[in-house]
């Protein structure tokens, strides 16, 4: 019987090519180019942060608490994908309505990051935030890479110098991890008969996941020494 290979070992093959290659570059892609750096009527990490920094006075704290209320709501809001427009559209292996949860998911964590004093436009910041979407198998993975110890914060990251081949390995890593868990959780969460309850259940099951991301993300990203 064929051993299935871990998303890390996946993402270390230079032979793993193809679409499924294909498909998880264009998911990390996406989260990167999009969840943090905004595109058309999505609005960047950055102005986020400093939207909520401003409105509270430059209190990091409570600009924190108002991205994640923000996202909570965004995230359970009915026809979220719709209003973005056309690009979310765009063909990246993932559902639109799982794109968008990540890529909400995405824009809170850098913007936390952000508002705690860390640089969302360094790479091993950028690979931390991604490793933030797949909550506790990110240690895993890192463990697996000999890049952290399980126990450390992923802002470790950007205390260890990695070259830019080690960063692109950990995120063709949650690429690979999130799509080999996205078609479960896209069953379960959309593919219910009755529309109308089947939205009900998934904006309330999405909304409980994303706050479960934020308590993991006020962990992971720490205010900045």
């Amino acid at each position: 019987m064929q051993q299935t290979r871990t998303a890390l070992e996946q993402a270390q093959d230079p032979k793993d090519q193809g679409a499924l290659n294909a498909s998880v570059s264009r998911v990390v892609e996406s989260l990167l180019d999009t969840g943090i750096d905004g595109r058309g009527p999505f609005d960047s990490a950055a102005q986020v942060a400093d939207a909520a920094l401003a409105k509270h006075g430059g209190n990091a704290e409570k600009a924190v608490d108002e991205v994640m209320r923000d996202h909570l709501k965004l995230v359970a809001a009915s026809g979220f994908v719709t209003n973005l427009g056309g690009f979310i559209t765009l063909p990246v292996a993932l559902p639109a309505n799982v794109l968008g949860f990540y890529l909400l998911a995405t824009r809170m964590t850098a913007a936390t990051a952000r508002l705690r004093g860390h640089d969302i436009s360094d790479p091993r910041i950028r690979s931390a935030v991604l490793l933030a979407l797949v909550g506790a198998d990110a240690n895993d993975l890192l463990a697996k890479a000999g890049m952290a110890a399980p126990s450390g914060r992923l802002t470790n990251l950007a205390a260890q110098r990695l070259p830019g081949p080690a960063l692109m390995v950990v995120n063709k890593a949650v690429g690979f991890r999130i799509l080999s868990t996205a078609g479960r959780k896209s069953f379960s969460r959309f593919g219910k008969s009755v529309p109308v309850v089947g939205g009900a259940v998934g904006a309330g099951m999405d909304t409980w996941l994303l706050k479960q991301l934020a308590d993991h993300v006020r962990t992971e990203f720490p205010p900045a020494a």
